[in-house]
């Protein structure tokens, strides 16, 4: 069951659910209302469009109500302050050692979530370390694994270059790989589904933007992905991540010991117009 349900009291029979619906199972009943009948339930796609448009706030679905929502109207951020985050978003590699506030760190997980995913599958796993100490018992135990391939030669050959970073951890206990933040999150997604890395890539993205809204610092990590995920993958197992899932990337977060004071300058964007005559890059046209 939906629970697609109409308030008839509110309702103004604008149609623009019926319009709206992707799965276009939504249409009027005999007395001209919204309905799903049973039998097209099946193939509702859960995005919930018809709570999102209705401008009454008449339609509730999948035990959703609207009062449950934000209304949009006057509540977005203004372009050029979402372009200033976008543009002043840096890699962080320098942490504080504190741990996020527990409802801050529950909050990026839960905005992040809302992220679009592929015929709305919504099902990216966020497998998370929620404390310093947390990351560092996983880092002993990374470079742990690491130093015995490097000491027994069995690296696998095109991730030598980790050997530099057991040599580095060794000499110094500088923590190159996860540079000792007090958090982590992987988000991992089931190959079965449409389009499981995409998935992951999208939800990483979002919480990425939010997290530097709130003033959290953020690493897309490559280095810490291949090393649980390829070099190590008994890892994976000890972090729980089931085995039919594909690992979409790793990030790690926390708040930052470095602020940067301006944007950098990056471009002009790398543009190719498609399906215009004589297009070339750059969107230039021949003459």
């Amino acid at each position: 069951m939906i629970d697609f349900i109409v308030n008839k009291e509110s309702c103004t029979l604008c149609g623009e659910c019926m319009i709206d619906c992707p799965a276009r199972i939504i249409t009027p009943a005999e007395d001209g209302y919204p309905v799903i009948v049973p039998e097209k339930e099946e193939t509702c796609y859960r995005c919930q469009h018809c709570l999102a448009i209705c401008p009454t706030g008449s339609v509730s679905i999948l035990g959703h109500n609207p009062s449950g929502s934000c209304l949009l109207q006057g509540a977005y951020p203004d372009s050029d302050a979402l372009e200033t985050l976008i543009r002043g978003r840096r890699s962080v590699r320098r942490f504080q050692p504190d741990n996020l506030d527990p409802a801050l760190f529950q909050k990026l997980l839960d905005v992040a979530w809302q992220a679009p995913t592929g015929v709305n599958s919504r099902q990216v796993r966020f497998t998370v370390l929620d404390s310093h100490d947390k990351v560092a018992q996983l880092r002993d135990e990374v470079m742990a694994g690491l130093t015995r391939l490097v000491n027994s030669n069995t690296l696998p050959e095109k991730m030598g270059f980790f050997a530099n970073f057991v040599s580095i951890w060794e000499k110094h206990r500088a923590d190159i790989i996860f540079r000792d933040a007090p958090h982590l999150l992987i988000a991992t997604a089931p190959q079965h589904v449409a389009s499981p890395i995409q998935d992951c890539m999208i939800a990483l993205a979002s919480f990425d933007l939010f997290a530097q809204a709130n003033g959290v610092g953020t690493l897309w990590n490559g280095l810490a992905k291949w090393a649980i995920n390829d070099i190590l993958p008994e890892t994976r197992h000890r972090l729980g991540i089931p085995d039919d899932h594909l690992f979409g990337y790793a990030m790690v977060f926390g708040k930052p010991a470095v602020h940067y004071a301006r944007t950098v300058q990056h471009g002009p964007a790398l543009v190719y117009r498609a399906l215009e005559g004589g297009a070339t890059e750059a969107g230039e046209t021949q003459k």
